[in-house]
């Protein structure tokens, strides 16, 4: 049996900071999950993918805000059971919970905080009859290395921020980038529309909308493509690649047997306070919520993250006040015994 304070279901971005603030309250945690390493799909799906919008940094790819994570939480020794779903949940007469995984593994904790993500998740597949022939053999749904695709010609389907943003990403790694959309509007941020119009005028990007790839060519690996566009004839486009970004179909697996609020495939959460579900002593924080105003952002997750550890404090201390103090007051102290000073500046108040 595995005993922490705060249980953390999710080791992705949000579940990594959890660490962190639950840290500063001198609070142990443990995380869960499913992939055999931390990061979630940060670090699984999209390791060298952009980021723009985390405070602080203006670029900042997937896999180095990870790595920026861990090494911010590393004093603060969390527990990880990795390559484990989390399967069970069972609340005991003491309001304290036990959650086992698929393998077995039992932690033990009075709180429990669902950061998952999205869950587990497929990626969304588009209606081609041959499409699983060629998979791995020239069709990807994620790209992990784009180095893959260096001075390749590849074809990327789609029309939301992951085709517009690896569409940037590898037109200066590919030889030849081809965006196909079936709408002539995309529904990415408009500043990525913007730079793939930009590219397109330069040159660097194919861009065809409205249109739709139907059928696939090649022995045993991917040759070429048929581009059906809206009013014309089919044409053949030679390529390497095929990569069709139609999101991810989220799934809550096991969570979904938990007893807990859903809706459209979220957890419910009250936000007027601590972003707890209806089960009380049990979070859902980061994009596996749900409530009025909800923003899927990573800093989203980060805020939630922050004002859940407050409550949690405040359950596992009943009657305990706790003063918060600013780290640029206070530093961060590890649980190993290290500590970030803070920098002592002298501040004069003028009234």
């Amino acid at each position: 049996m595995i005993h922490t304070d705060i249980l953390i279901i999710g080791a992705g971005p949000t579940g990594l900071f959890t660490v962190f603030e639950a840290g500063l309250l001198k609070l142990k945690t443990h995380l869960i999950d499913a992939l055999p390493q931390p990061g979630g799909q940060c670090a699984e799906i999209y390791p060298k993918k952009p980021i723009y919008d985390i405070p602080g940094f203006p670029e900042i790819l997937a896999g180095d805000l990870i790595k920026n994570l861990l090494k911010q939480i590393e004093s603060f020794e969390p527990g990880f059971t990795l390559g484990e779903r989390a399967e069970t949940l069972e609340r005991l007469e003491d309001d304290t919970f036990i959650v086992t995984t698929n393998k077995g593994t039992k932690h033990h904790a009075p709180v429990v905080v669902i950061a998952g993500g999205l869950g587990s998740f497929e990626p969304r597949k588009p209606p081609i009859a041959n499409l699983q022939k060629y998979e791995d053999n020239g069709v990807a749904y994620i790209i992990r290395d784009p180095e893959v695709y260096r001075n390749k010609k590849v074809v990327i389907a789609g029309g939301g921020d992951s085709a517009l943003d690896w569409s940037i990403f590898l037109a200066d790694v590919a030889s030849e980038v081809t965006l196909v959309h079936r709408r002539n509007e995309f529904r990415g941020a408009l500043d990525s529309v913007e730079k793939v119009q930009e590219l397109k005028n330069q040159g660097k990007i194919n861009l065809i909308t409205p249109a739709e790839i139907t059928d696939l060519h090649g022995e045993n690996e991917l040759s070429g493509v048929t581009v059906q566009k809206k009013g014309e004839e089919p044409a053949f486009l030679e390529v390497d690649h095929f990569i069709p970004l139609f999101g991810l179909s989220p799934k809550l697996g096991p969570l979904g047997d938990w007893g807990l609020e859903i809706e459209k495939n979220a957890i419910k959460v009250d936000n007027s306070y601590d972003y707890q579900t209806n089960i009380p002593g049990v979070y859902a924080i980061g994009d596996v919520n749900t409530y009025k105003g909800k923003l899927k952002l990573i800093l989203s997750g980060f805020h939630e993250a922050a004002v859940m550890c407050q409550s949690a404090y405040q359950r596992i201390n009943p009657g305990k006040k706790y003063v918060m103090k600013y780290t640029t007051v206070s530093g961060v102290e590890g649980f190993d015994g290290s500590k970030k000073e803070a920098k002592r500046e002298t501040v004069q108040t003028i009234y």
